[in-house]
C-alpha cells in the first residue's frame, strides 16, 4: 500500500475518533484552521474545473470533509461543555463578530446560518437532483449518437469506448451528487440544532455548575457559540458554494473565471449603458454624483476598454484567417479540393441570377427540392445535392446542366417572357420569339405578359421560366440517373433496406452478389426508365439467381421479369391494349444466332448491314406511331430483349424494348408493325 493510500486510510479512522476522544485546544484550533483551508481548495478547484469530470471524486470529497467538520463540531461542543472554552480560533471567530454585543453578533450568525441552509444548500440540492435525472435521461441518446458516428467512421472503435465511459462516468457523477447534495442539507440543519444545544446547555452549565451569573453565563457561552457556529458554518457555505457551482456549470471548455469573462462581458457596449443609467440616477436622484459617479466612469471605462480589446481581436483572427488561406493555398495539399467533382452542377448566367436569389423572389432552390422528391418517388433514386453557381463565362441568359463535371445539356431563357407551346395547330395571333422547348426539343414562342391570357385561350401550353428549367432538370437527371448512381449511394440504399429486412440483405451481400454486381442490375434499370423503388421485390430476385449467375445484364433481365406488374403500370396504365412494334420470328431467329457467349457474358454480333436495316425499320414505325399520338414500345420475346434493346439504343434511346414475359397476362397487346428482314 502506498504512502497516500495509507494517509487516507488514516485520515478517515482518525474523523471517527475525533468524536470519541477529546482533544486538546491547540490541536482543535490547528485542525480548524486545516477544515477552512480544505473548504476553500474545494471551492477553487470547483471554480477552475473545466469539466466535471475533472473533479469526478468531488461526491467522496464532500462526504469526507463533512464527516470531518462534524466530528470538529463535536469537538468543540465537548471542549465548550466541560471547560468553558474551545480555543483560540473559535474564541477569535467569536468575539471578532459579536464585537462586544452578543445580540447583534447572534444575529448576524443567525442571517448567515439562514442564507447557507435556504438559499446555497436548497439550491444545489435541487440542482442536483434535476442535473442527475436528465443525465441519467440523456444516456441512451448519446449512446445512440456514438453508435452512428462509429458506423459512420467518424470515430474509431477506441474513441467509441472512451465516449461511452465518459458518459457512464458522467451518469454515476451527478447520481453520486444527488445523493451528496443530502448529506450537505443534513449536515447544515444538524449545525442550526448543535448550535442552539450549545448555546442552551453551556447557559445551564455556567449557572448551575460555575456559579455564574445569568448575564455573564450568557455572555460567555453565546461568545463561544457563535465562534464554534463560524467556525463550522464558514467551511460549510464554502463547499455549499461549491456544489452549487459544480451542479450548475453547463458544458463548456473553459473554467469559470474564462466563461463567464468571455460570456458575461461579451457585450462591451451594453457597460455604456449601465453607467448612463447609473449617472442619471445620480442626478435625477438625491443619492448624488458623489455616490454614483465613480462607479459610472468605472463602468464606461471598463466597456471602453474591452471594445478596443474586441476590435483588436477581431482584427487579429482576420489577419489570421487570411495568413491561413494564403498558407493553404501555397500547400501541396490544396490542389486536392480541386479534384473534387459535383454530381450535378446548374450555371447561369448573371441574367439568371433573379431565378436563385429569394430576395429577389427566385424559388428555384425550393423547385430543387421538390425535383429530389419527384425522383425519389419516381424513380427510387436519391438524387445527391445540386451545386448551382453563376457563370459569368456564359450569356447572359443562358444555363447549363452538368453531370460530373460534364455539360449534357443547356438552354435560354427569358425572365420576363413565358414559353407558349402550341397545341398542334398554330394560331397566328399568338406573336412571340421563337426558340425551342430545352426539354423535348418542341417549337414554342417566348411571349410577354400581354400574350400570355390569349395563348391560354387558344390552347398553347403556357409555363414560366421557373417551371422550363425545372422540368429541363427533372428530366435531364431521369435520363443520366444510372449516371448518378454509384457505389456508396447502393451501399445507403442497401442500408436503408437492411433497416426492416435485415436477413434478405445479410443473404445477398457479400454472399452472393457484391456492391458492384447490385449497383451494376440497379444502374441498368434506371438506363431504361425502370423504377427501382421496390428495392426488397429487386434483392429478393438477386438473392434468388445471383447464386447461379453474376452477369449483370442477365440478373436485369430476371429483375425486370419480378417487376413486371410494375412496368404494365408504367406503359399500360391507361387500361386500353398497349400497341407495340413487334419483330418477326425470323428477324428474332438472325439476332438471337447472332449471339455469341463469353465468359465475360455475351454480345450481339449482327452484320452491319443487318443492323441498319432493324434500326430503320424501327425508326420508320416509331415515327408513324408518334405522329399519331401513341408512344411506340419495341415488343420481344424475352432471350433477345436485351440484345435489340443495345442494338437500337444510341439510334432510338428514347423508345423501351420490353419482353412478353415484363407484361402481365390480362394485359391486351396490338402489334401495329412488324420489323421484318
Amino acid at each position: 500500500m502506498k504512502i497516500r493510500d495509507l494517509f487516507i486510510l488514516v485520515g478517515v479512522i482518525g474523523i471517527v475518533l475525533m468524536m470519541i476522544v477529546p482533544l486538546p485546544h491547540q490541536l482543535l484550533s490547528f485542525l480548524l484552521i486545516i477544515n477552512i483551508s480544505l473548504s476553500l481548495l474545494v471551492l477553487l478547484l470547483a471554480m477552475n474545473t473545466e469539466d466535471v469530470l475533472q473533479f469526478s471524486v468531488f461526491p467522496t470529497v464532500l462526504l469526507v470533509l463533512t464527516l470531518y467538520r462534524l466530528a470538529l463540531n463535536i469537538s468543540t461542543t465537548r471542549l465548550i461543555l466541560t471547560e468553558g472554552e474551545a480555543g483560540k480560533v473559535v474564541e477569535t471567530f467569536g468575539t471578532f463578530v459579536t464585537r462586544g454585543d452578543t445580540a447583534i453578533g447572534f444575529i448576524v450568525f443567525l442571517i448567515l446560518t439562514i442564507v447557507q441552509f435556504i438559499v446555497i444548500t436548497r439550491g444545489a440540492e435541487r440542482v442536483a437532483e434535476v442535473a442527475a435525472r436528465f443525465t441519467l435521461d440523456a444516456m441512451p441518446g448519446k449512446q445512440m449518437a456514438i453508435d452512428a458516428d462509429l458506423n459512420a467512421g467518424l470515430i474509431n472503435e477506441q474513441q467509441a469506448m472512451e465516449r461511452r465511459a465518459d458518459i457512464e462516468r458522467e451518469a454515476d457523477f451527478y447520481g453520486a451528487m444527488d445523493g451528496a447534495s443530502k448529506f450537505v442539507r443534513g449536515d447544515a440543519i444538524a449545525t442550526i440544532i448543535i448550535v442552539f444545544i450549545n448555546l442552551i446547555a453551556g447557559f445551564a452549565v455556567g449557572m448551575i455548575r460555575d456559579g455564574l451569573s445569568f448575564a455573564e453565563s450568557m455572555h460567555k457561552y453565546t461568545v463561544l457559540t457563535i465562534g464554534d457556529g463560524l467556525v463550522s458554518e464558514i467551511p460549510a457555505l464554502l463547499l455549499s458554494t461549491a456544489t452549487g457551482i459544480i451542479v450548475t456549470r453547463a458544458a463548456s471548455k473553459n473554467n469559470l473565471a474564462t466563461d463567464m469573462a468571455s460570456q458575461v462581458l461579451r457585450y462591451p457596449r451594453l457597460l455604456f449603458i449601465v453607467a448612463g443609467t447609473i449617472f442619471m440616477l445620480g442626478v435625477a436622484t438625491p443619492i448624488g454624483l458623489a455616490a454614483t459617479l465613480p462607479f459610472a466612469a468605472l463602468m464606461a471605462f471598463a466597456g471602453f476598454q474591452m471594445q478596443s480589446g474586441l476590435d483588436k481581436q477581431k482584427k487579429a483572427e482576420e489577419q489570421m484567417v487570411e495568413e491561413k488561406q494564403i498558407e493553404e493555398v501555397r500547400s501541396p495539399e490544396s490542389v486536392l479540393s480541386l479534384l473534387q467533382v459535383d454530381p450535378i452542377e446548374f450555371e447561369f448566367g448573371y441574367g439568371l441570377i433573379p431565378l436563385a436569389d429569394t430576395q429577389q423572389g427566385g424559388d428555384l432552390l425550393d423547385r430543387i427540392i421538390m425535383i429530389r422528391r419527384q425522383c425519389a418517388l419516381e424513380l427510387g433514386l436519391i438524387v445527391p445535392v445540386i451545386r448551382i453557381r453563376d457563370n459569368i463565362q456564359l450569356k447572359p441568359n443562358e444555363y447549363v446542366i452538368k453531370i460530373k463535371g460534364n455539360t449534357v445539356a443547356r438552354g435560354e431563357l427569358l425572365l420576363q417572357h413565358y414559353l407558349a407551346m402550341s397545341p398542334g395547330t398554330e394560331d397566328e395571333s399568338i406573336t412571340g420569339i421563337e426558340t425551342r422547348e430545352p426539354a423535348f426539343g418542341l417549337p414554342a414562342l417566348w411571349i410577354d405578359e400581354s400574350m400570355r391570357e390569349r395563348a391560354e385561350l387558344a390552347g398553347y401550353t403556357v409555363v414560366d421560366p421557373p417551371s422550363v428549367v425545372a422540368t429541363h432538370l427533372t428530366e435531364v437527371i431521369k435520363k443520366h440517373a444510372h449516371e448518378l448512381l454509384g457505389r456508396q449511394e447502393t451501399k445507403t440504399l442497401i442500408d436503408s433496406v437492411k433497416e426492416h429486412y435485415p436477413t434478405l440483405v445479410e443473404e445477398l451481400v457479400p454472399n452472393t452478389l457484391t456492391i458492384g454486381d447490385i449497383q451494376k442490375v440497379l444502374a441498368k434499370l434506371l438506363k431504361e426508365k425502370i423504377s427501382i423503388r421496390d428495392l426488397v421485390t429487386i434483392f429478393e430476385t438477386l438473392a434468388d439467381y445471383g447464386k447461379w449467375t453474376k452477369d449483370p445484364d442477365v440478373l436485369t433481365e430476371y429483375v425486370r421479369q419480378s417487376l413486371s406488374r410494375q412496368i404494365t403500370q408504367q406503359y399500360a396504365g391507361s387500361g386500353g391494349p398497349v400497341k407495340v412494334i413487334t419483330l418477326s420470328p425470323s428477324t428474332e431467329k438472325k439476332i438471337a444466332d447472332a449471339v455469341q457467349q463469353t465468359e465475360h457474358g455475351s454480345y450481339l454480333a449482327l452484320d452491319p448491314v443487318s443492323a441498319q436495316t432493324i434500326q430503320r425499320l424501327v425508326a420508320e414505325h416509331a415515327s408513324r406511331m408518334a405522329q399519331s399520338g401513341q408512344q411506340p414500345i419495341v415488343l420481344t420475346s424475352p432471350a433477345v430483349r436485351m440484345h435489340v434493346r443495345n442494338l437500337i439504343e444510341r439510334s432510338l434511346q428514347d423508345i423501351p424494348v420490353l419482353s412478353y414475359s415484363e407484361l402481365e397476362p390480362n394485359v391486351e397487346v396490338q402489334s401495329v408493325g412488324v420489323v421484318s428482314i
